[in-house]
């Protein structure tokens, strides 16, 4: 990766192009997949969200690398070219603006403390023409080498379940919570206000093949790497979702899950 500009990994497909955003036009390409995706398709809100233009923003955007898959066959000029994206802050950026995004959610004090070099994760999403198949792919290979780059030790993020309904969801909250709780030393917690206990079912009672697939996509892929949650959900009724915290420590990951992720570039 060359600062702002493309990735020395590139997906094999000659259609497909993954970089930062480098442009007005691809930030505002980003912010459109992510109307279509969080406010269109899964009832999401916000105040800075522009239903007219079509547009998902907040008042963090400008101080996060936008990293986004562009499809060359789509019109770059309708804003129509962006079919996947990652949202990343380092901690020396947050540390410039004095947060990280999910402080609203989470108690992030374990990590800040930790002295790790830190990267927080948001707004992914590929448009849902191009689910399935190898965009999520491609953001991730391009995700490990932002990480391999600049020697990032600990990724964390908000990732979020469908729906506000914490019953509903009681099985996979539970099985997050029983089986993949991150380590004390990581273990960010939801701020107090709006703690919401994801222990709502006894780990015998649990279906675990049937948890799992009650998942989205990004949180069984966390968790498989070796990934973990953060302590309780946090119920976004604005956005829908019921968040949990997400958390790879690379200092932890086993060789296989390593090479998964990096794809034999470390």
């Amino acid at each position: 990766m060359r600062g702002a500009g493309a990735l020395d990994v590139q997906p094999p497909d000659d259609h497909f192009e993954l970089r930062l955003a480098e442009t007005g036009a691809d930030l505002a390409a980003a912010q459109r997949l992510r109307y279509e995706v969080f406010v269109a398709e899964l009832g999401g809100d916000g105040p800075l969200v522009d239903h007219a233009g079509r547009f998902e923003r907040d008042a963090f955007d400008p101080h996060f690398d936008h990293l986004i898959l562009v499809d060359r066959r789509r019109d770059a000029a309708a804003l129509d070219h962006v079919v996947g994206v990652y949202r990343l802050m380092t901690s020396e950026r947050a540390a410039a603006v004095g947060r990280f995004y999910g402080e609203d959610e989470y108690d992030l004090a374990p990590l800040k403390r930790s002295g790790r070099k830190l990267l927080e994760l948001g707004r992914s999403c590929v448009h849902r023409d191009y689910r399935g198949g190898t965009a999520l792919f491609h953001l991730w290979n391009g995700l490990a080498a932002y990480v391999l780059e600049r020697e990032i030790e600990i990724l964390f993020g908000v990732a979020s379940f469908h729906g506000t309904d914490v019953v509903a969801l009681a099985e996979p909250l539970s099985h997050l919570h029983h089986r993949f709780l991150a380590p004390e030393d990581l273990r960010v917690r939801v701020v107090p206000d709006h703690f919401q206990s994801m222990d709502l079912m006894p780990a015998g009672r649990i279906d675990r093949k049937r948890a799992m697939l009650a998942m989205p996509h990004l949180i069984k892929a966390y968790v498989r790497l070796g990934g973990f949650v953060g302590e309780g959900a946090y119920v976004d009724r604005a956005f829908n979702t019921v968040d949990v915290c997400l958390l790879m420590d690379t200092g932890r990951m086993n060789a296989q899950a390593r090479s998964r992720y990096t794809r034999g570039r470390a």
